[in-house]
């Protein structure tokens, strides 16, 4: 089934899979933290920055490993269906994130824990990846 997938698509499932993860981890990272630990005591910007970064950085690492299983002229071709893909995909997850900013938002007006602020507008940025990755996943197997 990777043999049929463009270059793109591939890269689009690795987008989901990551934004899928490692905020799953970090929540039960924090989720376990908060068991002992107020919201506003606990300590979750270390993990908040290791879970950025490590998206970073496997993402990355993922993208270079699926470029090595492919041929060359696969990871440097892009046709104009999958620029038009791309911009659909990052117009879905812009309106995610636009949607999903509202929580920290509204979380800062009341004056609730730093925590749940972050938290909330890491998530939101979670949620506009994995729409964005989804979106394109779907234009490409069902077209658009």
């Amino acid at each position: 089934m990777l043999d049929i997938m463009s270059f793109e698509e591939k890269r689009s499932w690795i987008y989901a899979a990551i934004a899928v993860v490692v905020p799953a981890v970090y929540a039960a990272v924090m989720l376990s933290r908060l068991a002992d630990t107020s919201a506003a005591d606990v300590a979750y910007i270390r993990p908040l920055i290791t879970a950025i970064v490590a998206a970073m950085v496997l993402n990355i690492l993922a993208n270079i490993v699926a470029g090595m299983f492919s041929r060359r002229e696969d990871v440097d071709k892009k046709d104009e269906r999958d620029r038009e893909i791309h911009r659909r995909g990052e117009w879905v997850g812009f309106h995610v994130m636009s949607i999903g900013a509202l929580a920290p938002l509204v979380l800062a007006m009341t004056e609730a824990a730093y925590f749940w602020i972050a938290s909330s507008l890491y998530f939101a940025f979670c949620l506009a990846a994995l729409g964005s990755a989804v979106s394109k996943i779907v234009a490409y197997r069902r077209g658009f």
